[in-house]
């Protein structure tokens, strides 16, 4: 091969800048036909409106006849292999598209029935809540949860305890009360109410009960049972400690009735002598008799206005 030209097909001719050298341009070098000044280079100049999704682009030809690689996408520009989701069957968004929502779930908002299921849980526990508070209430009124009556008193019952050390309450309440108007009186013994301090309806008080032979007698009914009981005396003394004979459906009890002047009265003073006294009997259910007499010996120089009794042996 001799120096010289060779044509324009040898290989040093093809230098794609060719065309920008004066011997270039005189052995008929041309610009390439894609405008960017290098090989294979494509043009994607297009009419607005004219690219579609979906459509899968005409590739271009290269200069020498070679198809050229696709164009990678540019930014802000669709991606050619992009299809649109209404390129799919039944226009919808591929499910392996689909993005998944925050923390696993599937991206269809919140969860409203497992909220509901959380409120109607709260409701429900309110509600058992308050069942059970007002089946306690039930408990504490009526029986205890172990099956026991409640020891706590009724209205109906008294708290205190009895005075006879356990004794029934309701007996002692039936128990009589006697004033002096209502005594049998015997000997020469009298009623009066002069002197004040008597506590007996109205005042009224046995006198006179300062003779041998003078007694009150009292026919007690109603006594629940046998047993020992206590029987007060309400009465007057003044100056010297006094003392008389107690009987007991007939029978005499004990030595001397005790009627001392623990008021401490002046002779005399009847007024400021009333004071109480009190022996332990024994009697039989139903109904007894009691007997208060002056007999030799005694001093009865008393005024007596009332008796009572209490189950037990008491002292008040």
């Amino acid at each position: 091969m001799t120096p010289g030209n060779n044509g324009a097909s040898t290989p040093e001719d093809d230098d794609p800048f060719g065309y920008l050298y004066a011997d270039g341009q005189a052995n008929g070098a041309q610009p390439p036909s894609g405008g960017y000044g290098y090989p294979n280079s494509v043009s994607r100049v297009r009419t607005v409106g004219e690219r579609r999704y979906g459509q899968q682009p005409q590739q271009p030809t290269a200069q020498y006849g070679q198809p050229t690689a696709p164009q990678q996408g540019v930014y802000g520009q669709p991606n050619t292999h992009y299809a649109a989701p209404e390129t799919f069957p039944g226009g919808g968004t591929p499910t392996g598209n689909r993005q998944q929502a925050p923390g696993g779930g599937r991206g269809r908002g919140p969860n409203t029935k497992g909220l509901l299921i959380g409120a109607v849980a709260v409701v429900a526990a309110v509600v058992v809540g308050i069942a059970v508070a007002m089946a306690n209430g039930d408990t504490d009124d009526g029986d205890t949860a172990g099956g026991q009556s409640s020891t706590t008193p009724s209205a109906s019952a008294s708290a205190s305890p009895s005075e006879s050390g356990g004794g029934d309450t309701s007996e002692e309440a039936e128990l009589p009360t006697i004033d002096a108007k209502a005594l049998r009186l015997d000997g020469g013994a009298s009623l009066a109410s002069d002197v004040q301090g008597a506590q007996a309806d109205g005042g009224i008080y046995v006198a006179n009960l300062n003779q041998p032979g003078s007694s009150v007698t009292w026919t007690v009914n109603g006594i629940p049972k046998d047993g020992t009981y206590t029987l007060f005396a309400h009465y007057s003394a003044a100056g010297e400690d006094q003392s008389m004979t107690l009987t007991i459906n007939g029978k005499t009890f004990g030595s001397k009735l005790s009627m001392k002047n623990y008021a401490k009265a002046a002779d005399g003073d009847f007024a400021k002598g009333w004071t109480t006294t009190f022996a332990w009997p024994s009697l039989t259910k139903g109904t007894n008799t009691i007997n208060l007499s002056c007999q030799g010996g005694d001093k009865c120089n008393v005024l007596l206005d009332q008796l009572w009794l209490k189950k037990g042996q008491v002292k008040d």
